[in-house]
């Protein structure tokens, strides 16, 4: 089975990872610094229940700016994703086009503040209070701790910031004056583009990979995982558990009950959080037409 994450011909994970680092700014101040270490933190399934990018599509419904149909139509997409756990790599290149097209032309501060809005609303109560517990016995260490997700930085960031971590390393949209051009800087952040992110900001912040963590619930986050000196599984798939516990990973699984009773919506990577992109993109044209 080919991960998503392997690299297709159009693919730059390098400068993916190159523009998320850039536009990462640090927030929470530490406390006694341990200045070469950190964490770093996969979001959808890991830190939250489910896909933080579907949440922000459910914000966006209950504003009435888009139908529920959409919704339901972006939930079945996901599922779908899931189910197959794979990705056609032209599927994801018209579904980014897609994104983009609709995105462009946007004003940057507009999906800032409907993310800070939509995380009070919906994605605040689905934060893992397990997987926060580890991210803070880290910034009590003096460590800094990071979020890396495929999701928009915007709402990335969001997510950080209420959490009190020191910040974010998401997908990035170019911008020209406060509004989206409708392009990307690099590709999206998944699979290779998340340690190449992880080692960009390593070089500017003088981390020593070797004494820093990562935590993922997902096999196609291994090159992120293993780009750490100590990598643990959260949440994981079978193939994740497989091979933490082949290699002697810290396993941590904050579900209870039956597992699929436990995940709202399936992570959002990929194909599935282009077609986040898409629904926000359709909600912000429609509501600027209105």
């Amino acid at each position: 089975m080919r991960l998503f994450w392997q690299r297709g011909k159009e693919e730059d994970p390098v400068s993916a990872g190159e523009a998320a680092a850039a536009a990462a700014a640090a927030h929470a101040p530490l406390p006694d610094p341990d200045p070469t270490a950190a964490a770093f933190f996969d979001v959808d399934n890991t830190m939250m229940r489910g896909a933080s990018i579907y949440y922000f599509a459910r914000g966006l419904a209950s504003r009435k700016l888009f139908t529920a149909r959409d919704l339901a139509m972006f939930a079945w997409g996901q599922a779908a994703f899931r189910l197959r756990g794979t990705e056609n790599a032209e599927h994801i290149g018209s579904a980014k086009e897609m994104a983009l097209s609709f995105v462009a032309g946007q004003q940057v501060k507009d999906l800032v503040r409907l993310s800070e809005e939509i995380y009070d609303e919906v994605m605040a109560d689905r934060i893992w209070h397990g997987t926060r517990r580890l991210a803070l016995q880290h910034l009590d260490a003096g460590q800094q701790v990071w979020l890396v997700t495929a999701t928009p930085v915007e709402v990335a960031r969001t997510i950080a910031h209420r959490l009190g971590l020191t910040g974010a390393l998401g997908t990035v949209a170019e911008t020209d004056a406060g509004v989206y051009t409708g392009r990307l800087i690099g590709n999206l952040l998944h699979g290779p583009a998340k340690s190449e992110a992880i080692r960009a900001l390593a070089q500017r912040e003088g981390l020593d990979l070797s004494r820093c963590s990562a935590y993922s619930d997902s096999i196609n986050d291994l090159p992120m995982l293993t780009t750490v000196g100590h990598p643990h599984a959260v949440n994981p798939d079978s193939a994740l558990r497989d091979h933490a516990r082949e290699h002697g990973w810290p396993i941590h699984d904050f579900r209870t009950g039956r597992k699929v009773t436990m995940v709202a919506l399936p992570a959002a990577a990929g194909a599935g959080a282009l077609a986040g992109g898409v629904a926000a993109g359709i909600a912000l044209r429609r509501h600027y037409r209105a």
